[in-house]
């Protein structure tokens, strides 16, 4: 069968992170994407159309899965068409950041803070001396029912400074404390004011009727393409918006040129905090849907069962190229080159789920895209950073194979990769997406 071709570009993958604040931002440019191409946003509290054929996504807060399901005359796996297998592209929305806290509003010295904790493994240093805005939700009071309202100011809002080289014991920087120096800056002097109040007007709400909040910081800077030869991108949340980006080019593309499997997109929140949550990649979202999907066709659990075991998933994250100034800090016979083409990740204690079956598999969609494929191991006297593969594998007994694009400065406040990865990275997602059922 032929490959699937994509829409994905460099310029594409800018212009979703600038619009993707914050995981729920993710999750409504995804939406509004599969709903210009036909797809129907399901309940998951409400019954699914009988029959199960069409274009259907769900959203659980920060994270969606989406499908394309022939019903009950989808492409047969080994157990028939009730049976039919899925071949699932798995991602996760959220980036390391700084989020704002409970009870933000502090003084200190004459300055007036807001009180700030690192999300996830945030690259602290990376955040200082940045214009920085605010995004994510709100729970707001309506009548007596709590709605959700998505929030968003673009404007230099926050600023968290830095401590001047004159003030340091050696000069050489400063140890981030994370309670204590990563507060920010938003006033001077003056009457105290309530930093969510503020947030709730700006957003044109009652700062009386908000009852809980998750709010996030975001530079500022627009995402380009940088270099020489303008074949660079920098850009806010690359790990693991360019997943979500590809992963959502290459389904649309798999759905456009159906395979022998249900294609599925899995997007996940919570991934840099470990994934434990009621949407995490640990949750029984994906499970659950996957199981809706066949008990609509009109199958059951044995069905369900039978489905899962041809089924396999591609984990896709971002990957660490090999730093030009840290060369020494990556395997020696592994160098991974950014716009060098996917990069299948391999551990051996499982910290990434991918086994020899998944390595084939993913091979062969890069080599049925075109693409090269880089293969990437951590140095064993590193711990190395892990993925949704494992715990996707777990939760649902699919093979897994661990993958990404190559990038540097991962968790940072701004991060790189190659603009021609991009296309890249969608092709061979496409190609798997489409591939038969089983290994």
């Amino acid at each position: 069968m032929p490959v699937a071709e994509t829409t994905a570009t460099a310029a594409g993958l800018c212009a979703f992170i600038d619009a993707s604040p914050s995981p729920f931002h993710v999750c409504r440019t995804v939406a509004a994407e599969l709903d210009a191409h036909g797809f129907t946003r399901l309940s998951e509290s409400a019954p699914w159309p009988a029959g199960g054929a069409g274009r259907h996504y769900v959203v659980r807060a920060g994270s969606l899965v989406a499908w394309a399901d022939g019903g009950a005359d989808a492409p047969t796996g080994s157990g028939g068409g009730q049976a039919a297998p899925f071949r699932v592209v798995g991602a996760h929305t959220d980036s390391p950041n700084l989020r704002v806290k409970q009870h933000p509003d502090t003084a200190v010295a004459g300055w007036q803070m807001v009180g700030l904790e690192p999300y996830g493994g945030a690259w602290l240093n990376s955040w200082l001396d940045r214009d920085l805005g605010i995004s994510g939700r709100l729970s707001v009071r309506d009548g007596n029912t709590v709605r959700e309202q998505l929030i968003r100011i673009d404007e230099p809002i926050l600023r968290v400074p830095q401590l001047a080289i004159h003030l340091s014991d050696d000069r050489r920087g400063v140890q981030l404390d994370p309670q204590r120096h990563v507060n920010a800056v938003w006033g001077i002097g003056g009457e105290p004011r309530s930093f969510l109040a503020f947030v709730a007007e700006r957003s044109d709400i009652d700062p009386g009727a908000v009852l809980g909040w998750e709010l996030m910081t975001h530079d500022l800077v627009p995402s380009s393409l940088i270099g020489r030869d303008l074949d660079l991108i920098s850009a806010p949340r690359l790990d693991n918006q360019g997943t979500c980006y590809a992963g959502l080019h290459a389904f649309l593309a798999a759905v456009a040129a159906p395979g022998a499997a249900t294609p599925v997109l899995a997007m996940f929140d919570h991934e840099e905090v470990g994934s434990q949550s009621d949407r995490g990649a640990q949750s029984g979202l994906l499970p659950t849907v996957l199981e809706r999907i066949v008990l609509a066709r009109g199958g059951g659990r044995a069905e369900y069962l039978a489905a899962l075991a041809d089924s396999v998933c591609a984990s896709g994250d971002m990957a660490h190229a090999t730093h030009p100034n840290y060369p020494d800090r990556h395997e020696p016979s592994h160098r991974i080159e950014v716009n060098g083409g996917p990069v299948l990740k391999v551990n051996q204690n499982l910290r990434y789920a991918t086994d020899a079956a998944g390595a084939g598999a993913f091979a062969l969609a890069c080599a049925q895209a075109n693409v090269p494929l880089q293969r990437y191991v951590h140095r064993a006297d590193l711990p190395c950073g892990s993925t949704i593969g494992p715990m996707t594998a777990a939760r649902t007994g699919m093979s897994t194979v661990d993958v990404g694009a190559a990038q540097l400065a991962m968790h940072s406040a701004r991060e790189m990769m190659g603009a021609a990865d991009v296309p890249a990275y969608a092709a061979a997602l496409a190609a798997f997406l489409t591939a038969s059922p089983g290994l």
